[in-house]
């Protein structure tokens, strides 16, 4: 069933006057409805102004843009980065400076539509889409581009990305969409660029957005500097507005901030995980946030036990209904024990 509501769905949600914990979404440190994080972005907003509309190709250039480029490259571990309004920019960005005659495209099972440039559709399983680019290889000239969601929510990628080293990484440029890894995984939120620099890609781009982990509605690219060189001198790039400079402010100097809330992030995993008896109801990353789970009535069931979590076909609605538990940093002890009980008490 869907809501409709008037207000940021932060812990609560008001619904027909009924107060419901919320246990959805994608606000995983909770930083839109934080004071405290509100307070620094107001105050970049009077600074820096509520948008600003320029190319960041034009003659009058702010710095912030490169400030917070340099500051996302050092915690993600990639030589360079750029930024860009939205993650699913950033996606489409990639997908279609890449699309030429020199490359052939693959998409690995679950892989978002925000990557997807033509109607290839995706391999249902890593073994049939290792069988296609092994065979491309042989027979073709062009670079395999291999598209992949880092965090899918089945479990097959992050954290240990095992059934991606069956591909010939060696030979393929990988392009890894890290939306649900950024500020939340690795260490001080850097996602998973340095868990896959490790492995013997040809080349690793990751793309991503910035509004789940990190708050603020902002895309991002990370590469090496002559992939990143390459993508800003494209008319895509010069052609397009970029992120509010205050957003981008704000992720510079909110550095305490996210650090906080990721450890009271993982305080409410491990109270949440830690007595879940019905952990084969759900699929789970360890050191992810979201439980998914495909019981309809477990969802009707929460709803009547006034847990609202998300609920819907995803993308589309022809898709299968993705039901999801997202635990936040804003969730307080009773919120996390009040779902653990009406879980664990099912028979």
């Amino acid at each position: 069933m869907n809501h409709y509501i008037d207000t940021f769905p932060g812990r609560k949600i008001t619904l027909k006057g009924v107060s419901h914990l919320y246990f959805g979404g994608t606000s995983y440190l909770g930083l839109q409805t934080d004071g405290d994080f509100q307070k620094l972005f107001i105050s970049n907003i009077k600074k820096y102004g509520t948008n600003y509309g320029a190319s960041r190709k034009s003659n009058i250039r702010l710095s912030v843009f490169d400030e917070a480029e340099t500051y996302l490259a050092k915690i993600v571990g990639s030589e360079a980065c750029i930024s860009l309004s939205s993650g699913y920019l950033a996606g489409q960005f990639l997908a279609q400076v890449l699309n030429t005659k020199e490359h052939q495209f693959f998409y690995a099972p679950n892989t978002h539509s925000a990557l997807y440039q033509s109607k290839i559709k995706s391999y249902t399983t890593f073994a049939t889409l290792n069988i296609a680019v092994r065979e491309h290889l042989e027979s073709n000239k062009s670079t395999p581009v291999v598209f992949l969601d880092s965090i899918d929510f089945s479990g097959c990628n992050y954290p240990d990305f095992e059934a991606l080293k069956i591909l010939p990484l060696e030979d393929i440029i990988l392009v890894v969409d890290d939306s649900h890894g950024l500020g939340i995984v690795g260490k001080k939120g850097g996602g998973v660029y340095s868990i896959l620099a490790k492995l013997k890609i040809k080349e690793l781009i990751v793309c991503g957005s910035l509004g789940k982990g990190f708050g603020i509605q902002a895309g991002a690219v990370f590469g090496t500097k002559e992939r990143i060189h390459f993508l800003t001198e494209t008319s895509f790039f010069g052609g397009s507005s970029p992120a509010t400079p205050a957003a981008m402010a704000t992720l510079v100097e909110a550095d305490a901030i996210y650090e906080l809330k990721r450890k009271r992030l993982q305080r409410n995993m491990d109270l949440f995980f830690g007595n879940l008896k019905k952990r084969k109801t759900f699929h789970f990353m360890k050191g992810h946030p979201a439980y998914t789970f495909s019981d309809e009535q477990l969802t009707e069931y929460l709803e009547a036990n006034r847990i609202i979590v998300t609920s819907f076909p995803y993308p589309d609605k022809s898709s299968p209904l993705m039901s999801r538990i997202v635990l936040s940093a804003a969730h307080k002890k009773k919120d996390i024990e009040h779902v653990l009980h009406c879980i664990n008490i099912l028979p």
